[in-house]
């Protein structure tokens, strides 16, 4: 039997190719994220050749990556395809390539420079998925990545906990548990560090429209099938009001920022090997990288 919160696959790609469509309307905050995680790369000294952006989405973060490298060649990557036609049409000439993070059809130590915008939050085994990042880069690349951290959508679960004992809202890794399985992969110098962002809404029918727009709805083994009744909806929103404030309703979300280097030898680190530092030493850290 599944756990609870393990993520269905399937599902996931279906709801992300359905939501192709409308995904850029209602993604705000990964738009955000993705501007800030593409302006830490300020504080990088690096010419690639080529790049990977693994979970590419409608390739915003693509657009502006072959913008800051015009001498690169740079390859998006998503596993729903009506997310990549997305990104060619919004970049036309784009390299693209439809596959999973998990599995991925590229050539070994072949990318300088590897980002990947608020996808591994989707990978069942961060681990090995970290692993296979290591293996298709080039000895002195930079992985650099955001993620969602546990605190994400923390009054939306705890509304349905109110209401009932399903898996109505995807589980997220901890900050510091997404450090230590970098060095565990063999990631070099991993950096982790987190940001919250708060979205506000008039009625919670507001956010729970956002996430289907995106794709981000609930994927896990234990959510509740077929459709939601509407009193366990208004039973939700009910318990959700506990948290308005200033007349708005919020959502919380946890991002982690991570970055490390692939290195030649690169080992895997002991479980009790600090994994984690603080933001003000991001920069210094990744200009001595």
């Amino acid at each position: 039997m599944s756990e609870p919160h393990h993520i269905d696959k399937t599902l996931v790609r279906a709801a992300f190719s359905r939501a192709a469509p409308t995904y850029d309307r209602a993604a705000v905050l990964q738009k955000e994220v993705a501007s800030r995680l593409v302006e830490r790369l300020d504080f990088v000294k690096l010419s690639p050749q080529r790049i990977y952006d693994l979970g590419c989405g409608t390739g915003r973060v693509s657009a502006a990556l072959r913008e800051r490298y015009p001498a690169a060649e740079v390859v998006a990557l998503d596993f729903a395809l009506p997310m990549l036609q997305a990104a060619q049409r919004r970049s036309p000439g784009l390299a693209a390539v439809c596959g999973d993070l998990e599995a991925l059809p590229l050539a070994g130590h072949s990318a300088e420079l590897i980002l990947s915008n608020l996808t591994l939050q989707w990978c069942l085994d961060l681990e090995g998925s970290l692993r296979g990042l290591l293996r298709v880069a080039r000895p002195g690349g930079l992985l650099m990545f955001t993620t969602f951290g546990p605190d994400t959508l923390r009054e939306l679960r705890a509304a349905w906990a109110q209401v009932d004992g399903r898996s109505h809202v995807n589980a997220f890794t901890d900050l510091h548990d997404v450090g230590d399985a970098l060095m565990r992969a063999g990631w070099a110098e991993p950096v982790v560090d987190q940001q919250t962002f708060t979205l506000t809404y008039d009625e919670v029918s507001g956010l729970m429209r956002d996430l289907k727009e995106m794709g981000a709805h609930n994927v896990t083994a234990g959510r509740a099938h077929g459709l939601t009744g509407r009193a366990r909806l208004r039973a939700m929103a009910d318990a959700y009001e506990r948290f308005r404030s200033d007349g708005r309703l919020p959502a919380t979300y946890e991002v982690v920022y991570g970055h490390a280097w692939a290195t030649d030898g690169a080992s895997a680190a002991r479980p009790d090997e600090p994994a984690t530092y603080p933001l003000d030493r991001l920069r210094r850290a990744i200009r001595t990288g």
